[in-house]
């Protein structure tokens, strides 16, 4: 899961003086400082207040309309079937979208 949108990164190097942006494996955003002939890591404090004032990227926006509508199914479903089985499956897969919604350092 994307936790940040590539535009944000961009826009900050902008107006910090980055340069060159591009992302490495495991979505490491990495791009030049100013002034510098090689490449860093955006620092963890600029990515974290990147997503505090973005708030959700859109692909964890899809997620959680993803875990609503699946909760939402299996409420249906378990009326209808009068069993607790789709709400214990939609637990357990809502369980694991939430726990790719934290952010990892």
């Amino acid at each position: 899961m994307n936790h940040y949108c590539y535009t944000w990164i961009e826009d900050w190097c902008q107006e910090n003086g980055w340069t060159d942006l591009f992302v490495r494996e495991r979505k490491e955003y990495w791009a030049f400082p100013p002034n510098a002939v090689m490449p860093l890591p955006i620092p963890n404090q600029a990515l974290r207040l990147i997503k505090a004032k973005q708030g959700l990227s859109p692909d964890e926006r899809k997620w959680c309309v993803t875990a609503i509508g699946i909760s939402v199914m299996s409420a249906l479903f378990t009326y209808l079937l009068q069993s607790p089985m789709p709400l214990v499956s939609a637990f357990a897969i809502c369980a694991m979208i939430v726990a790719q919604l934290e952010v990892e350092d």
